[in-house]
């Protein structure tokens, strides 16, 4: 890891605390990452309890195996997509959870994996969450897309007020010379703005490139998806918990858990989003931005 700097869990004693897990729970972490959160939660279900372990990355499989080394829960680790989570789930052999989480956040170690997610980097614009499973790449939006396309792309999903600038300063820098890392196309990006905007706190190509991994990665379908795969999965009593870290994502979960609600499948926790504490925004100026919901499935209904 560079910098040696230890990822830091956002929310974990708000989010861990919210599923109100019990011993011998099953529990399934959508997005474990790093493994902090999966770590308390194994500790809350116990030696009788199951915890499924999900991730797109294959590192972050590996990593959160080794943090979890010595609990004492039954482990199960899967490499895949959430969107797929009541497939993985049931072979996984469970058909239900008390307990599910999503932290949508991107830790450092993803950030810095060599992909072109951080636009310091040298690196190759792929943002690809697993090679195994993708073909589409940043560079493949970038090199080919028309500039309505990316422009569109750039405006729905990074929420940039300069995305028609930007789309043409791409397509317009293409024509001579080949954009393939993430820095030159962070580069491109900062002269087609205004002066005003390279010099404010966000730097100017942060929402380009949040809308190049969205895009990459089909983020906000496979979120929908998976929430309802979530909420069927849910034991009655069972609760959902989704930490989301930017307005799109928290929409939809918002969107979501509101939808259930009116129907009938339970209540929100959270009708307000939890957020991290000033002391925590403090310690990991990374959480806030971060937001939490959590669902709470009727005790009579069916799975």
């Amino acid at each position: 890891m560079k910098g040696n700097k230890k990822h830091a869990t956002v929310l974990l004693t708000e989010t861990v605390g919210g599923l109100s897990l019990a011993p011998g729970n099953t529990a399934v972490d959508a997005t474990v990452g790093t493994g902090g959160h999966a770590k308390e939660i194994a500790e809350r279900i116990g030696a009788k309890g199951t915890l499924l372990c999900i991730d797109a990355d294959e590192k972050s499989i590996a990593r959160s195996k080794e943090r979890l080394k010595d609990s004492e829960a039954k482990l199960i680790f899967v490499q895949g997509n959430f969107r797929n989570l009541k497939t993985i789930a049931h072979e996984a052999g469970i058909d239900s959870a008390e307990g599910i989480l999503f932290d949508l956040g991107w830790h450092t170690e993803q950030l810095t994996a060599g992909k072109g997610f951080s636009f310091k980097s040298n690196d190759p614009l792929l943002m690809t969450l697993s090679e195994r499973t993708q073909t589409l790449t940043a560079k493949d939006i970038i090199a080919d897309w028309d500039e309505d396309e990316i422009a569109k792309i750039i405006r729905e999903y990074g929420e940039e007020r300069f995305s028609g600038r930007i789309a043409r300063a791409i397509v317009e820098t293409r024509k001579e010379k080949e954009i393939d890392t993430a820095d030159f196309l962070a580069e491109i990006i900062a002269g087609a703005v205004p002066g005003f905007y390279r010099r404010s706190r966000l730097h100017p190509a942060t929402r380009t490139f949040q809308a190049l991994r969205i895009a990459v990665n089909d983020e906000l379908n496979a979120l929908t998806e998976a929430l309802g795969d979530a909420l069927d999965l849910l034991s009655p009593g069972g609760r959902l918990a989704v930490i989301s870290f930017h307005s799109l994502e928290d929409r939809i979960v918002k969107r979501v858990f509101r939808a259930a609600e009116d129907s009938g499948r339970g209540k929100r926790i959270t009708k307000k989003p939890i957020v991290p504490s000033q002391e925590e925004r403090s310690a990991n100026p990374r959480a806030r931005s971060a937001k939490l919901r959590i669902f709470n499935k009727r005790t009579n209904e069916k799975t």
